[in-house]
């Protein structure tokens, strides 16, 4: 329908009361079927926003899992054997393997923390469905 026809003033714009019913109604499904085509849209950009987010948290997450697994093998080799020239290698290797899950545990810990920030739901979307159904109500009374 062209914008030309919705403002037809016998279909938009006339005083509700001198409207016929079908006219009301067939106004009203227009407005409710691009309400929702405008919702629809709106509900695919926000996801796709939080789905962005979703994969840089979850790459930071692989990263961490990555670089912890690394930092495990190669430190434990390269200072557990510097440190086992001033005491027992058995306790060398045991230190620099906690130093290495402390770097781990805070990159887990950093990327546990974005993941918390990403929204399932779309938030905006939400919220003007609300307003939607409240102009609704507030058109049909």
């Amino acid at each position: 329908m062209t914008d030309e026809q919705r403002t037809d003033p016998e279909v938009r714009g006339a005083d509700p009361e001198d409207q016929s019913l079908g006219n009301l109604l067939s106004e009203v499904a227009r407005d409710v079927s691009e309400l929702i085509r405008k919702e629809v849209e709106l509900a695919k950009v926000e996801i796709r926003e939080e789905a962005a987010k979703a994969s840089k948290a979850g790459a930071k997450l692989g990263a961490a899992a990555l670089l912890g697994n690394l930092a495990l093998l190669l430190a434990a080799f390269a200072a557990a054997w510097g440190l086992a020239e001033v005491m027992p290698a058995g306790w060398a290797f045991l230190v620099v393997a906690v130093l290495a899950a402390a770097v781990a545990a805070g990159l887990f810990a950093a990327g546990r923390k974005q993941f918390r920030e990403v929204s399932p739901l779309p938030r905006q979307t939400g919220e003007t469905l609300k307003e939607d159904v409240e102009w609704a109500r507030e058109r049909m009374s």
